[in-house]
């Protein structure tokens, strides 16, 4: 996320749009978990945030990562947004993707474990399958998949 960053930074500067404005793209912490937009207008901000998704959906990684729903602020002839990451699963979420794994594969075991859901079985085409079936639903938040073997 960081060379993201920078690399939107890099764009929004130069524009020829924004030369004059008080457009910019910071961290929103510390901690790094979100972006704060920084714009003239709700159309700036806007405009910033469509080449953040660009630049997410050229690194092959999902604009679900990004939770939008918090409403910008006007100060000061400035708008600023935050727009936090995504982290995690609440039980609601976990719960919906285990019963579709146990529909689809009864073999293939499932485990809620905090805010991620491990999915177990002896056979890496039954895992892959799973996979594949949760890539391929519309779910409204991001998915990543990691091995532990």
């Amino acid at each position: 996320m960081s060379s993201l960053a920078k690399n939107t930074r890099a764009t929004v500067i130069p524009c020829m749009g924004y030369r004059d404005a008080p457009a910019a793209i910071e961290w929103l912490n510390d901690d790094k978990t979100g972006f704060k937009i920084i714009g003239n207008s709700d159309f700036q901000v806007d405009a910033i945030l469509d080449i953040i998704r660009k630049k997410l959906a050229a690194r092959d990684q999902s604009q679900k990562l990004l939770d939008v729903s918090k409403d910008a602020t006007v100060t000061n002839l400035k708008t600023t947004k935050e727009v936090p990451f995504k982290q995690g699963l609440d039980q609601e979420k976990a719960k919906k993707i285990t019963a579709l794994v146990r529909d689809k594969f009864p073999k293939v075991k499932t485990q809620i474990q905090g805010q991620e859901v491990r999915v177990t079985s002896g056979s890496k085409d039954d895992l892959q399958a799973v996979m594949q079936l949760l890539r391929s639903q519309d779910f409204d938040f991001p998915l990543s998949f990691t091995n532990f073997r």
